[in-house]
């Protein structure tokens, strides 16, 4: 199995799109400027990132461990904490917690993505809105995402505002903060008047049972905080062991994914409470009255019993490696599947079990290795190709 015709189709149409180059370019061009400023004017981040490899890798070889301790603390906390072994799963419990008829607002989240929970949610009646401006604006379009952190980063400017003048019925210019003051006003009521907030984390820490959850928008500050009842969906690999810790692989992610420090850190141990009236501890204050928490294996467990390909968990998911690669640069995320480029090929083999888009990515792969050394774990993206490649051509 090498390159299927499809995806040969796809990447020959993306090649040749001149917007997708443009948007591209000029998101590569403000990456490298940013996340450049950021570690120079953090230099320390460089040896902190060292110890986060090591943070990991230990983590990983303990993910059920830390996710049965973190779940313990969630309980403690007065949320819900489940354990999903497969995707199945994951999706069963989400629907028994929200059921029918909902509106729900959902934050960026690769995790959600991996599963198709939105569109899930959605043949079950509900009505769901992506939140994160890239995301609402692939959502709008039909689109997939193309990026880790940038979903609409094939977009330019221009089709925006196409797209919002269709929605809104008025004329707008490609001027990018009037479009983003556009999706702040077709979303703010969204949030208030939501019966669900859906998220990821981007690492928890087991101690306490605390999602740390790094943005910048805002979005998943409202979505986490004004509906009645907040859901997270994490992937297992980003359990750690302590808060410390989990602070210290946040720092890292953000540096490497283009900022000096986000404009918002959330921190989530529970559902809303106060002890303000005699000290007596009531939950449902102003924020979620219920936090649930469930931690997804879906093929990592798997994973991270192949002493080769293990490595692909150790992703922050800064995406960093995205805007160095030269097929991306060409192509964005038609190299890719729920996961792109390089070591997105490992993902739709081992996790979502996608063995024809896994081959395709596989053989389509440069192992170039400036993934490698853009990466802050230093992932060695070629070797894993290599062993994949290998497991393809002889199979067990």
């Amino acid at each position: 199995m090498t390159i299927s015709k499809e995806y040969r189709r796809e990447l020959k149409e993306a090649h040749a799109n001149d917007r997708i180059r443009l948007a591209v370019s000029r998101a590569v061009k403000s990456y490298r400027t940013n996340t450049n400023n950021a570690l120079k004017k953090f230099p320390q981040t460089l040896k902190m990132a060292e110890e986060v490899r090591k943070i990991k890798e230990h983590s990983i070889q303990h993910m059920w461990d830390l996710a049965g301790q973190a779940g313990q603390c969630i309980e403690e906390n007065h949320g819900k904490a489940y354990m999903a072994r497969t995707a199945g799963d994951a999706l069963a419990i989400i629907e028994g917690l929200v059921g029918k008829g909902k509106l729900i607002v959902k934050a960026k989240s690769m995790t959600a993505d991996e599963i198709d929970l939105r569109e899930h949610l959605e043949k079950a009646g509900n009505e769901v809105f992506e939140t994160d401006l890239g995301e609402f604006i692939i959502q709008k379009m039909g689109h997939r995402p193309m990026h880790i952190l940038s979903p609409a980063i094939h977009v330019p400017r221009e089709d925006v505002a196409k797209l919002f003048s269709e929605i809104t019925g008025k004329e707008l210019p490609p001027d990018i903060p009037q479009l983003v003051a556009t999706a702040r006003e077709l979303l703010r009521e969204k949030f208030f008047r939501a019966d669900i907030g859906i998220s990821g984390a981007n690492v928890v820490a087991a101690d306490t049972g605390t999602l740390v959850i790094i943005e910048n928008e805002g979005n998943i500050r409202l979505t986490t905080g004004a509906p009645p009842v907040h859901i997270a969906l994490v992937g297992m690999e980003k359990l750690v062991p302590a808060l410390d810790e989990a602070f210290k692989v946040a720092q890292v992610t953000w540096r490497y994914a283009n900022y000096t420090v986000p404009s918002y850190v959330n921190m989530i141990s529970g559902p809303s409470k106060t002890g303000d009236i005699e000290k007596v501890t009531t939950y449902g204050a102003h924020g979620p009255k219920e936090l649930h928490v469930i931690f997804m294996d879906d093929g990592r467990t798997r994973l991270a019993a192949n002493p080769i390909l293990r490595q692909a968990l150790y992703c922050l998911r800064c995406g960093g490696c995205l805007y160095e690669c030269p097929v991306f640069g060409l192509t964005a995320g038609f190299f890719g599947d729920k996961y792109f480029a390089g070591i997105g090929a490992i993902w739709a083999k081992e996790v979502t079990g996608n063995l024809e888009k896994a081959s395709s990515m596989a053989y389509t792969c440069l192992t170039c290795g400036r993934c490698r050394v853009r990466c802050p774990m230093k992932i060695d993206v070629p070797e894993m190709i290599l062993a994949l490649r290998k497991s393809i051509a002889e199979p067990e």
